[in-house]
């Protein structure tokens, strides 16, 4: 088994990156293995709404070895996810943002979703505040695909400037380590379930309810 992490923070192995990496650390001593997604510094373009992808079954923004579709791809083969971001102005990352709007929109549902059912975990850096308004925002994701959500003991957080400080962040740093125990068990008994012959949950769709007539 395999978790994705995205470090949606500018810096590859910046305050974001430790909190995922104690998390990863967790994981495999569970016995999973996990990759760290870095979605660079460059900026990341907007979802404009465009609908292409549901006939190329990908986003059309594809120059440059676009991070989108790249993610996309490793997520198939991936059986659980950590999203992870710094707090800007009381809100996640703008490119972590752009990046989940493009990720989520563009992978559709059916035999070809990459992200459904299987579970997801935000976690977000700070200096101070901002933080529990950050990771509500990133949880919004995870519900609109049938994710079951990676819980800990705490909000998902760290604290610090610094990569130096968020390892000082004991409570921090004890919160990310129970997200990997949390996530490895909630994996375990997935797999499980698969064993047992449990089937999915029965999906109803088609209703669209426009309120405006």
């Amino acid at each position: 088994m395999k978790v994705l992490m995205v470090n949606g923070g500018t810096r590859q192995d910046g305050c974001t990156f430790t909190a995922l990496k104690a998390i990863g650390e967790t994981l495999v001593k569970e016995g999973i293995d996990y990759e760290i997604f870095h979605i660079g510094s460059e900026p990341i373009r907007d979802c404009i709404g465009c609908r292409a992808c549901a006939q190329e079954k990908k986003c059309v923004f594809t120059e440059n070895n676009d991070a989108v579709n790249v993610f996309i791809e490793k997520a198939k083969e991936a059986d659980g996810f950590v999203f992870g971001s710094p707090v800007y102005f009381s809100h996640p990352s703008g490119r972590v943002l752009s990046f989940l709007d493009r990720v989520f929109y563009s992978n559709y549902g059916g035999s070809s979703d990459a992200l459904a059912f299987k579970p997801g975990a935000s976690v977000v850096s700070a200096r101070r505040g901002g933080t529990t308004a950050s990771f509500d925002v990133l949880n919004k994701y995870f519900t609109i695909k049938q994710m079951p959500i990676v819980s800990s003991t705490y909000w998902n957080m760290v604290h610090g400037n610094t990569p130096e400080e968020v390892l000082r962040d004991a409570e921090g740093i004890q919160t990310m380590r129970n997200i990997g125990h949390n996530m490895a068990w909630l994996l375990r008994c997935i797999e499980a379930g698969k064993k047992a012959g449990l089937p999915m949950p029965a999906t109803q769709k088609g209703a669209v309810t426009n309120f405006i007539r």
